[in-house]
């Protein structure tokens, strides 16, 4: 019998960097993003930068402006979340 071992990565991607990606594919700035979500460029660049997360309005907002499904934008959240306190119980301990 071979072992298994789980795939553990000792980092997380936040969710902005695939917002950002997304923005790049729709050649869109984050000026526009902001424009068309109605949330300020400074929140949409702390989204990108993971310095706050990405609420459930938020996620619909972005579904609308970009195409990409909220559930997408709520799973990457979550599990980006999931990971980072993770990540701070195995520090602790």
């Amino acid at each position: 019998m071979t072992p298994t071992y789980p795939y553990s990565p000792d980092h997380a991607t936040p969710p902005g960097w695939t917002l950002e990606e997304a923005l790049a594919e729709l050649s869109m700035s984050q000026a526009e993003l902001a424009r068309r979500t109605g949330l300020s460029p400074e929140h949409i660049d702390q989204i990108i930068r993971g310095k706050v997360p990405i609420a459930g309005d938020t996620a619909r907002r972005l579904e609308r402006a970009t195409g990409v499904p909220e559930r997408l934008w709520n799973n990457l959240e979550s599990r980006y979340q999931e990971h980072q306190a993770r990540l701070a119980e195995v520090e602790r301990l």
